[in-house]
């Protein structure tokens, strides 16, 4: 942990914040372009990495611990399929969004939209947030006296 850098660990407390109210603004205004789950769960992941950089790996896994983020990895893709399959129950080809309104087709493609950006951006933080906790915990082969 960098104790001596105030200014970056309070510009990093205040950042931390915006930066995932980004990704909800780019998570629920996702549906008026491709790819807004992806985007924000890409941008929600950068949130934590960047607090695990400035406040250390332990710090980190006390905001949003490993087991949290292997729940979310199963819960994104569980959220995705479970939306194919809930629509396959009513009658519907997978993913046919109609099924989720079948007397109002419009709301049922807008809420289907949401619901499946909302699955990539929870596996996308996931995954991301996995793969930098798999990088940083690797114990380091060159001491910190050696560089």
């Amino acid at each position: 942990m960098i104790y001596h850098h105030l200014i970056l660990r309070v510009v990093t407390k205040v950042l931390v914040g915006t930066i995932v109210l980004f990704a909800l603004y780019v998570q629920f205004h996702g549906d008026f372009s491709p790819g807004g789950g992806f985007q924000a769960g890409v941008i929600m992941a950068v949130a934590f990495i960047i607090y695990g950089i400035v406040f250390g790996l332990r710090n980190v896994k006390r905001v949003f611990p490993e087991w949290l983020v292997h729940k979310l990895l199963a819960l994104g893709v569980l959220i995705y399929a479970g939306t194919g399959i809930y629509s396959m129950f009513m009658g519907y080809d997978f993913l046919d969004y109609d099924a989720l309104s079948p007397a109002y087709p419009t709301i049922g493609q807008h809420w289907g939209l949401l619901i499946i950006e909302f699955g990539v951006g929870v596996t996308v933080t996931g995954v991301m947030v996995a793969i930098y906790y798999a990088f940083a915990g690797r114990p380091p082969s060159i001491s910190n006296e050696d560089w």
